[in-house]
């Protein structure tokens, strides 16, 4: 194993580094930028049974600390995903474990995205996105009761052979008892945080400023919430934990590792700088140095035990 391997519920890593998922699509328009082969996973965006149009424009917004979107969970559907996205991830990179990320507005359809995902060869974890309107109980998301938790989380893990993360909703008075319910259910792993409820108001059209209303703040307003998210539940599972969450430098990687996390994914970070991800690999070791720590495993077994 080399310095910055980790291991997620059986899946080896060369580095823990990946793109957040929605952040880079399906990878052909990041490829163009950087060498999708030096991340340690990719993540795809949401995929839904059917394809989705997503929200009217405007879905993205700049604010003081971080960036609203409302994009709507846009996605060409799982057939397509098969048959063209995952297959062009295949063909261009082939020993690059993929993270096929699901979503869903009812039960049956996120078990059957699930299903489908999981069978694609390349596909080596599934990321649940829990933070869905649940269309069958007026639209509140999935991710904020923990018996529909449990009850999702086992239905996913039951019908397929692939280790199973939950994608864990910061929208919560306390997320503990969620990544509790994610483990009753057999979930592998978690994945935390998802992006914070937001809103912006443009003073000159008295107007929000995504069509949508609100949206999800992400960037580093949300890391030191993150930070204090991942540590609490780290305090109640054994389960490997990908931390999300405004992660812009090595630094902020490592202390997502003391807070608890097994690897992390990067999001907000690069929309202004493209090769986010593989500089923030590149510039580990050296990190890694300056605070005296040999190999991201062993300051797992450190923090963890």
């Amino acid at each position: 194993m080399g310095r910055l391997s980790v291991n997620l519920a059986g899946v080896e890593l060369a580095n823990p580094v990946m793109p957040a998922s929605g952040t880079a699509a399906y990878g052909q328009s990041m490829a163009q930028q950087l060498d999708l082969g030096a991340l340690g996973a990719f993540v795809i965006k949401s995929t839904t049974a059917h394809a989705k149009e997503g929200n009217p424009r405007p879905t993205t917004a700049p604010t003081k600390a971080g960036w609203l979107n409302a994009i709507g969970l846009k996605n060409p559907g799982i057939d397509n995903v098969l048959a063209e996205k995952l297959r062009w991830l295949a063909q261009h990179y082939p020993n690059l474990p993929i993270v096929g990320s699901v979503a869903g507005a009812t039960f049956d359809e996120y078990v059957a995205v699930a299903k489908r995902m999981a069978s694609a060869p390349n596909v080596q974890l599934l990321e649940i996105n829990i933070s869905c309107p649940n269309v069958a109980h007026g639209g509140l998301a999935f991710g904020t009761d923990p018996q529909t938790v449990q009850r999702l989380t086992s239905a996913i893990v039951t019908a397929v052979n692939k280790p199973v993360f939950m994608k864990l909703t910061p929208n919560v008075t306390d997320i503990v008892p969620i990544a509790q319910a994610t483990e009753a259910g057999g979930a592998s792993g978690l994945t935390m945080i998802n992006t914070l409820t937001g809103m912006g108001i443009d003073l000159k059209t008295r107007q929000p400023i995504l069509a949508n209303g609100t949206g999800g703040l992400s960037g580093k307003a949300i890391h030191p919430l993150a930070v204090r998210m991942i540590h609490a539940v780290r305090q109640q599972t054994k389960l490997p934990i990908i931390g999300v969450g405004g992660v812009f430098t090595p630094e902020d990687v490592l202390e997502f590792y003391l807070a608890g996390a097994n690897a992390v994914q990067v999001g907000a970070a690069t929309y202004g700088q493209p090769t986010a991800c593989t500089d923030i690999i590149t510039g580990l070791p050296a990190v890694m140095d300056q605070y005296g720590i040999g190999s991201l495993s062993q300051l797992i077994t450190e923090v963890q035990g």
